[in-house]
């Protein structure tokens, strides 16, 4: 079944040019395509897309609000924020309202899709620059010495050296590269570390890892 897809855009040539990257994928289908706050509370609730494109500067309020109060309604759907912002107070509270996914607008077309797809392998896709946005933000937040006995201590060395690139902002693709592995490989590396830290995406893992 295609994943279904919801935009939320107030550029009309953006908006067009992101409909048509939906069209031409095979795996994906346009739930709908808003063009501001109103219209997308009203729309998207009955569509019900598996995810969510959401802008954030909407011509009526704003693209985070949006993304909560579509979460409380549709907590299944994926919501991606898609912004030319990286301000980190704008990463922090878009993901604190509810988003899955965090992309610059000056993202290609194949990190768009891909990016979508991630969501729905359970994963949380972001701009290079914004996962280290967030990184940083928590390894700031670390403890100098890591206590004993924690989650991470169960990690294999491969996973533990793997969860590290996963926190310096590294995808699946890189990480393989790195590391002369499969994507397959690297994805079974993560599926055991989600298993071993009870959590479901890459942002709390390297949350969890960090903490």
């Amino acid at each position: 079944m295609p994943i279904s897809v919801a935009i939320v855009e107030d550029n009309s040539d953006l908006a067009e040019e992101i409909t048509q990257i939906i069209a031409d994928a095979p795996d994906l289908r346009l739930a709908c395509c808003c063009r501001n706050m109103r219209n997308a509370l009203s729309r998207i609730p009955a569509a019900a897309p598996d995810v969510v494109i959401m802008d954030i500067n909407l011509p009526d309020g704003s693209g985070i609000e949006a993304t909560a109060r579509l979460k409380q309604q549709l907590p299944g759907s994926e919501v991606m924020i898609f912004t030319i912002y990286e301000d980190s107070d704008e990463i922090f509270q878009a993901l604190e309202a509810g988003a899955s996914g965090y992309l610059l607008k000056r993202a290609s077309t194949d990190e768009l899709l891909h990016s979508i797809r991630d969501l729905m392998d359970g994963n949380v896709p972001m701009t290079g620059e914004v996962a280290r946005k967030v990184i940083h933000s928590f390894q700031k937040k670390r403890p100098c010495a890591p206590s004993a006995n924690t989650a991470a201590d169960k990690l294999t060395p491969r996973e533990t050296d793997i969860l590290e690139l996963l926190a310096k902002g590294f995808p699946s693709k890189e990480i393989a590269s790195l590391r002369c592995i499969s994507v397959q490989t690297v994805n079974s590396h993560l599926k055991s570390i989600y298993d071993k830290l009870h959590v479901h995406s890459r942002t709390e893992a390297v949350i969890k890892y960090l903490g």
